[in-house]
């Protein structure tokens, strides 16, 4: 559960305030997009699991804390690792870095869930690939 996975993000003029930094709510989606693609890198596809599977990850906690300010134009690794996996939950920890400085940290904390929305154990395929 050690593993990394490094994804990279260039900044979209869009994604900035009036003051040309990175608007708050951003770092989120970014943390979405490396998370997708952490598991993508491992063959767990999000689309197969809610439309094959039934099976859904929502966020039911996340936390962003913000240290440096990052630009329009700045190329920045957002640096994506499992952090904790229980019976139903998956933490996730993430850094964004611009040349090699931690800019944000955060997490973002995961429960397995049905069509219903009642939590269920992790599917031991995807509790399989995270421990590799």
């Amino acid at each position: 559960m050690n593993a990394v996975d490094l994804t990279e993000i260039r900044v979209r003029y869009a994604e900035t305030d009036q003051m040309g930094v990175v608007y708050y709510s951003n770092y989120f989606v970014w943390f979405e997009v490396a998370r997708t693609e952490y598991f993508r890198s491992r063959g767990v596809d999000y689309r197969s699991l809610e439309e094959k599977e039934k099976i859904y990850l929502p966020v039911v906690e996340a936390y962003c804390r913000y240290r440096m300010p990052i630009r329009y134009d700045d190329r920045v690794i957002v640096e994506t690792q499992v952090a904790e996996v229980t019976g139903t939950r998956l933490v996730f920890e993430y850094k964004v870095k611009r040349e090699g400085k931690t800019c944000t940290s955060g997490r973002t904390v995961h429960v397995f869930v049905n069509a219903a929305g009642e939590p269920i154990p992790i599917p031991k395929m995807v509790k399989n690939i995270l421990s590799e």
